[in-house]
C-alpha cells in the first residue's frame, strides 16, 4: 500500500465519522437552525424537548434499573435503531448529549455501558440555573427576532408556554417520530465526553 492509498483511507475514515456525530452550534439561533435543518419535520414541541432536556435532563430519577435495562433491550430487539448520527448535543448548551442506540448497533459501545451512563446521568444531573419558563421566552423571541419558519408554530405556542410555566416535560411529535424514528439515550456530558465519545470517533 502507497502512501496515497493511506491518505485516502484516512481521509475517507474521517468523512466517515463526520458523518455520524452533529457537533453543537455555538448560538441560540444557530442551534434552532440546526435542528430545523437536520429535521425539517420538526414541530414546536419537538425545540421544546431538546432545549427541556438540555434543562433538566433525563428528566426523572431512576429507582429500578432492571426495569430501565428490559426497556432498553427490547427497544434494541423490536426497532430498526439505525440512524444517521451516533449523538447529537441537546438545547444550545450542549449539557446533556442524546445517544442514539445505532451505536449499540454498530458495536461501538454496549447496552450495559449505554444503560450505566444514564441511569447515572439520570440520578446525578442537576437543573440549570436558569428558570426553565424564562428560557424558554428566550427561545420564543429568537424564533420570532429571527423569523424562524416552524410548522403549526401558532397553534402549538399556547399549550407549549402553558406547559413551559409547569416545568412540564413532553414527547417527541408525531411528524417527528413517523418522520425520524428516534431511538436514544440522555447522557450528561461530562460522562459522555469521558466514556462514550471516544468510543465513537475511532
Amino acid at each position: 500500500m502507497n502512501k496515497v492509498q493511506i491518505v485516502i483511507i484516512i481521509i475517507a475514515s474521517v468523512l466517515l465519522s463526520s458523518c455520524r456525530q452533529k457537533e453543537k452550534p455555538q448560538t441560540l439561533q444557530g442551534t434552532l437552525e440546526q435542528q430545523l435543518a437536520t429535521y425539517p419535520e420538526s414541530r414546536l414541541q419537538d425545540v421544546y424537548k431538546s432545549f427541556y432536556q438540555d434543562h433538566f435532563g433525563p428528566e426523572h430519577l431512576i429507582s429500578d434499573t432492571e426495569s430501565v435495562r428490559r426497556y432498553l433491550y427490547s427497544e434494541l430487539s423490536d426497532n430498526d435503531v439505525s440512524y444517521p448520527f451516533y449523538y447529537e448535543f441537546t438545547g444550545s448548551e450542549g449539557r446533556f448529549v442524546r445517544v442514539f442506540l445505532s451505536a449499540i448497533a454498530d458495536s461501538l459501545i454496549s447496552a450495559e455501558e449505554l444503560l450505566d451512563a444514564f441511569v447515572r446521568s439520570a440520578n446525578g444531573s442537576q437543573e440549570s440555573q436558569t428558570d426553565w419558563s424564562t428560557e424558554w421566552k428566550a427561545i420564543l423571541r429568537a424564533i420570532h427576532d429571527n423569523r424562524v419558519f416552524i410548522n403549526g408554530f401558532e397553534a402549538d405556542e399556547p399549550e407549549l408556554t402553558k406547559a413551559a410555566q409547569n416545568n412540564q416535560a413532553v414527547h417527541h411529535s408525531s411528524a417527528y417520530n413517523a418522520a425520524y424514528h428516534p431511538h436514544y439515550r440522555i447522557v450528561r456530558r461530562d460522562i459522555f465526553e469521558k466514556e462514550i465519545k471516544p468510543k465513537l470517533v475511532r
